[in-house]
């Protein structure tokens, strides 16, 4: 049974409940919930909006709420405070939905919880809402960090940051950024079809596509329903992935033939386009210390006919798997498929995700300053243990979606200082002519700071010494 609008709305503050509950990515807890209900294609789509809404403009919702709450919202509820930001987001952003249905809607939702009865609040503060002027926001000449989290809802140590490191006006370009809905970009899958026999096929399907700018695998498609339904993804002819993140393998130009490591791989978009660029000939081992998410990049390997990915659950930041060895040696040298030097090793590194907040808004309300701290000790600790196993002359690409400098260049920096078997090279000849601008005076990937529609990731290449 489909659901009305107002389960829609149900939904939707079930599942933000939940991913501030368990701080877990938005789109796995609403992938998981939805599978409990039924909902129409436009339910969907409705539920979808609430829900990244308003993890994108919390906290200039909760600022308004504020002004016209008894209590703050940080000190409500979680159910109340989470009924009142759905409302507050159909009536503040959504002129589809007539302002009383949002109020009445959200006043049943409300009283039909047990408990305390929240219904005579939440009806008084939302009617205040659409009748009280909005409150005018800081100047940003005068308050700027003040100014900018409140107008774009971004958390005031990451704006602060931002400014420090980039200036004000880089940094206002950053949070308008994490408001920006993203398009659904595929990646051609060339082992089973060329870009342009892609397009044509969705074409014929009735969905409106064009080529991106910079990536010559990539399309865009108008959004039109769940891309996991499209034939084309199903088939095996594409990957969902956006344009910036298309950009990171070919930087470590595979060859076929070679043995190649994928250091971080899940859920398998860089590992599946590492095996499509080596025509699937040769070997790669792809390592997650989550082994749950290998059955993730099992299956679109396995949809998109890639057969020399091999998969093992794997911490490199640890050098831990997770069977421990039975021997007395040390973890990486009793662990068969680590034991042969590789050619090439990406290492596309967990991160704070700052540079891509548009896709996982959640990120803007979850995560804190110490993310980034955490971040970089386990970067360095990765690319300490993967530079063991590299062959003389060997290539490590290493990627983040963050553009944060101690993530990026100043873990480089460092990891070179104490590897001086390592040095940098330019990534400008696997760059596509149409980006270059996206190469840094280091040499370095970088696709923030662009006209272009991407998601923030940074990439390096590092050659080892031919010399042992």
């Amino acid at each position: 049974m489909a659901l009305s609008p107002s389960n829609s709305r149900k939904f939707a503050c079930k599942v933000l409940q939940t991913i501030f509950r368990t701080q877990a990515f938005a789109d796995d807890v609403f992938d998981a919930t939805v599978k409990d209900v039924m909902l129409s294609e436009s339910d969907r789509a409705l539920a979808f909006e609430l829900v990244y809404g308003v993890l994108r403009r919390a906290m200039t919702i909760d600022w308004r709420l504020d002004y016209l709450s008894r209590k703050p919202m940080a000190r409500l509820p979680l159910n109340v405070a989470t009924v009142l930001r759905v409302a507050a987001y159909q009536l503040l952003y959504l002129d589809r939905i007539p302002n009383s249905a949002a109020v009445n809607e959200a006043v049943k939702l409300i009283r039909k919880q047990p408990g305390h009865d929240w219904g005579g609040l939440v009806n008084g503060i939302l009617r205040n809402l659409i009748r009280q002027p909005a409150p005018s926001l800081p100047d940003i000449t005068t308050v700027p960090i003040q100014a900018l989290s409140l107008h774009y809802s971004c958390p005031v140590w990451m704006v602060e940051r931002w400014i420090k490191a980039f200036g004000l006006t880089a940094s206002e370009e950053l949070c308008r950024k994490t408001l920006e809905i993203p398009p659904m970009t595929l990646r051609t899958n060339t082992s089973r079809c060329s870009r342009k026999a892609l397009i044509d096929r969705l074409e014929a399907e009735g969905i409106s596509v064009q080529e991106t700018p910079v990536s010559p695998l990539g399309i865009t498609v108008e959004k039109c329903g769940n891309p996991g339904d499209f034939s084309v993804v199903q088939d095996g002819w594409c990957y969902i992935e956006d344009e910036a993140a298309q950009l990171i393998p070919p930087l470590l130009d595979p060859q076929p033939g070679e043995r190649i490591l994928d250091a971080c791989a899940a859920p398998g978009g860089k590992t599946t386009h590492l095996a499509q660029l080596m025509q699937n000939q040769g070997t790669i081992i792809a390592l997650d210390h989550r082994s749950e998410r290998l059955t993730r990049l099992a299956e679109n390997c396995q949809r998109l006919g890639m057969t020399i990915v091999h998969m093992h659950g794997h911490d490199v930041a640890t050098d831990s798997p997770n069977t421990l060895p039975t021997s007395h040696d040390s973890p990486l040298a009793a662990t068969a498929y680590l034991r042969k030097p590789f050619d090439r090793i990406l290492v596309d590194a967990p991160c704070s995700g700052l540079g891509i907040l548009r896709r996982h808004p959640e990120g803007k309300l979850l995560k804190q300053s110490s993310t980034i701290d955490q971040s970089c000790h386990t970067q360095r600790q990765i690319l300490d243990h993967v530079c063991t196993l590299l062959r003389p002359g060997g290539i490590i690409v290493y990627s983040a979606c963050s553009i944060e400098p101690e993530e990026t260049t100043e873990v480089i920096s460092a990891f070179c200082q104490e590897h001086p078997d390592f040095q940098p090279e330019p990534v400008t000849p696997w760059v596509p002519k149409a980006g270059l601008s996206l190469v840094t005076d280091q040499g370095h990937l970088c696709t923030a700071f662009q006209s272009f529609t991407m998601d923030g990731f940074f990439a390096c290449r590092l050659r080892k010494s031919d010399t042992p």
